[in-house]
């Protein structure tokens, strides 16, 4: 065969090739060096990652993030517990938080009730073996809803004394194994009317009484947007107190830019503080499918450039 006759037969059949090749061509994106470890969740990327939860966590890697949360982890089978949490000691992530205790909308703390004291317990010691196979360090709290009704129903001060109760007896059980639960003030506005802990100031007296190391706050940044604003100075008024952050827009409780809040500044405040912890995405998506995954990654692209 004459060489221009080799070349062109070559050309025609590189360019059939590339005209029938069904694979996607996949985009070459560099990874990003984060400031802060902002932890999304299972299935908030699983139009860019797919469905299995351990591709999840390897895409999130591939993207820079170096943290995970998922608050259904204690449902999860072991199985897939131990799989997680092999997962991201090879990726170098770090996990947060998981629900060890969240009763919203029934009383629980508030009232001294033994038989439900004992179920919150029983909650608590169950949620360590669930830490050690995700080397997690956190779990969220909720304590219950406000006693709020009936003829019986408790002055704030004696419902405020019995929570303090409660979570110094969590806090006998966590201590010995280096763990933090980490009590979430919700809103009562968007969300969750009734709940007991509402806000930073009533979260920081509470853990101030309780007064160990396995008993911090939950700053969501969200929730406390609503409840009370005026972010950044009682995050530093409670700073000593908390021991991780969650993060979400408002109004709509999306990514940061999509809401009134000032992400860059409040992480760059945040980041200020030194602070090593987590930083949990615990928000939707803005826009559905893959394109509104790639916005969230590039909305925390945004807000950590500062």
């Amino acid at each position: 065969m004459k060489r221009r006759t080799f070349l062109t037969t070559s050309a025609a059949v590189g360019a059939a090739a590339v005209a029938v090749d069904p694979r996607p061509a996949k985009a070459v994106t560099q990874k990003h060096k984060f400031k802060l470890k902002y932890a999304p969740h299972f299935n908030m990327f699983k139009n860019l990652a797919g469905e299995d939860p351990i591709d999840q966590l390897k895409f999130a890697a591939d993207q820079g993030f170096t943290a995970w949360e998922d608050n259904r982890m204690k449902a999860r089978p072991v199985e897939l517990q131990e799989k997680i949490g092999q997962t991201m000691e090879r990726l170098g992530m770090q996990m947060g938080v998981f629900v060890a205790h969240g009763s919203i909308g029934k009383l629980t703390f508030a009232r001294k009730d033994e038989a439900v004291w004992d179920s919150v317990l029983k909650d608590i010691r169950d949620s360590i073996e669930v830490a050690k196979r995700v080397n997690a360090k956190w779990m969220t709290v909720v304590p219950g809803n406000l006693d709020e009704t009936g003829r019986d129903r408790l002055a704030m001060g004696y419902q405020t004394a019995n929570v303090i109760e409660l979570l110094r007896r969590c806090s006998d059980i966590l201590e010995p194994h280096e763990l933090v639960m980490v009590l979430e003030p919700l809103n009562w506005y968007a969300n969750h009317g009734g709940v007991f802990l509402q806000g930073s100031p009533q979260a920081y007296s509470i853990c101030k009484a309780v007064d160990s190391p396995s008993c911090k706050i939950l700053f969501d940044i969200y929730h406390q947007q609503i409840t009370e604003g005026n972010l950044l100075p009682n995050i530093e008024k409670c700073w000593d107190e908390i021991g991780y952050f969650q993060c979400g827009d408002n109004p709509g409780r999306k990514e940061p830019g999509t809401g009134e809040i000032n992400y860059r500044n409040v992480f760059r405040y945040i980041h200020s503080r030194e602070f090593d912890g987590v930083l949990g995405m615990e928000h939707g998506n803005s826009r559905k499918g893959a394109e509104g995954e790639q916005v969230v990654i590039d909305a925390y692209v945004d807000a950590d450039s500062f």
